[in-house]
């Protein structure tokens, strides 16, 4: 006759495993899966904190620039036309971006240190990553230009 702590015997007459070992086991499982999700999400905090950037239109950088200023930005607008100087021998390239219709009408200062793409010229659509001034430039590390339409089927 077995103990009333026991828990009952299998049909196939094997001792099942104390309660308090199969206890002990569940457990384990719980603490590896906490283990294993709070190391997942440190990696994810940790690798978007350093590449994170904002990704926003002119408009709503000048609607609220104080809270940009300093922070990564990546910012979508037109070069506007006869804004755009360069300097190829210092690879310094100073343009203005502006915001298209339907958006608000605005327009922000950038200036690019660097090679840009061979679509970039005045009226191109860019994307000019980089660091939003204290004085309201953006000062751009990178420039992505959208292919012309003359690439686009017809």
């Amino acid at each position: 006759m077995s103990s009333p702590d026991a828990p009952p015997a299998s049909d196939d007459g094997a001792q099942p495993r104390p309660i308090a070992e199969q206890r002990r086991g569940a457990w384990k499982i719980v603490i590896s899966v906490v283990v294993v999700a709070v190391a997942l999400g440190g990696l994810l905090w940790a690798s978007t904190r350093e590449g994170a950037e904002y990704y926003k239109y002119v408009d709503e950088v000048l609607a609220d620039a104080a809270r940009y200023q300093g922070k990564r930005l990546r910012v979508h607008g037109d070069v506007v036309e006869d804004s755009l100087q360069s300097d190829k021998a210092s690879l310094r390239y100073r343009f203005k971006l502006a915001s298209r219709a339907p958006r608000s009408p605005a327009t922000i200062a950038a200036e690019f240190h660097g090679i840009p793409p061979d679509t970039f010229k005045a009226g191109a659509e860019v994307i000019a990553a980089g660091v939003l001034a204290p004085d309201g430039r953006l000062l751009a590390d990178k420039i992505e230009t959208k292919c012309p339409s003359k690439y686009e089927a017809k």
